[in-house]
């Protein structure tokens, strides 16, 4: 598989809500960072948006699957738009994400750039570490209930 097609593949599942296969897409030492700032050096010593590691991320899943999980009922609508993919090396790959979310009657639009570390497993990959820089990042959120 090409690094184009799993970063397509990634945002597919994402958009059809299989987040349990989304999850599978991570190593088990996996990061998933939303950084608060422009040009954040460090996860562990500032304030993040998101900084999970693979444990929090299957909580976030799970979470989301919890009958009782009022506040994320419905799961957002979701249309990903990932463009503008640039292998920079072997393993670590640059893209534009365009987001459209759709919940509770509102649409939002979110505007990132990515970054995907990933490493080879078999004919395709695993993510080890997403990086995801939100244009708006030091901006009003007013709450964040989907994954990008």
């Amino acid at each position: 598989m090409k690094v184009e097609e799993f970063l397509y593949h990634e945002a597919r599942l994402l958009d059809e809500q299989r987040l349990e296969e989304w999850l599978a897409l991570f190593t088990e030492d996996a990061t998933y960072w939303v950084p608060l700032e422009l040009g954040q050096k460090d996860p562990i010593q500032t304030s993040s948006i998101i900084y999970d590691d693979r444990t929090l991320l299957e909580l976030r899943v799970k979470q989301a699957r919890h009958p009782r999980a009022h506040s994320r009922l419905p799961l957002a609508r979701t249309v990903h738009q990932v463009s503008n993919v640039t292998v920079t090396d072997e393993l670590t790959v640059h893209s534009n994400l365009v987001l459209v979310e759709y919940r509770q009657e509102k649409q939002r639009v979110w505007g990132a750039l990515v970054e995907h570390c990933l490493r080879r497993q078999g004919s395709s990959y695993r993510i080890a570490r997403k990086r995801v820089d939100l244009a708006n990042s030091e901006g009003e959120l007013d709450g964040i209930a989907i994954l990008f």
